[in-house]
């Protein structure tokens, strides 16, 4: 089993930048994948990006160019750098680890994007 917890949200304007840190229990060297994850009001949670244990990584299309993936094993630690935020980047982040078979969720950080 692992926990995550996810820190670095809060409330930021259009343009601006936010990093966003998951932190895991465990040793996430064996970790073959984690990813971030958002769901805003009234919308399904979606896939942001997605890093493998090789470095890998995958991104939805509505945030290529703008957001990067990172993980530091030493640290047990997963980043999310968000740039050019817009307000339909308002959602709450979640950060999932898939380890032998099983998905692991954190509780979620929110991000606002406004003026």
């Amino acid at each position: 089993q692992v926990q995550l917890v996810e820190s670095g949200g809060g409330l930021v304007q259009p343009g601006g930048s936010l990093g966003l840190s998951c932190a895991a229990s465990r040793s996430i060297f064996s970790i073959n994948v984690m990813g971030w994850y958002r769901q805003a009001p009234g919308k399904e949670r979606e896939l942001v990006a997605s890093i493998t244990s090789g470095g890998n990584t995958d991104y939805a299309d509505s945030v290529k160019g703008r957001f990067t993936i990172s993980r530091d094993d030493a640290k047990n630690t997963v980043y999310l750098q968000m740039n050019s935020l817009r307000p339909e980047d308002t959602a709450v982040y979640y950060c999932k680890a898939r380890l032998f078979g099983a998905d692991y969720w954190g509780k979620g950080t929110l991000v606002t994007v406004s003026s």
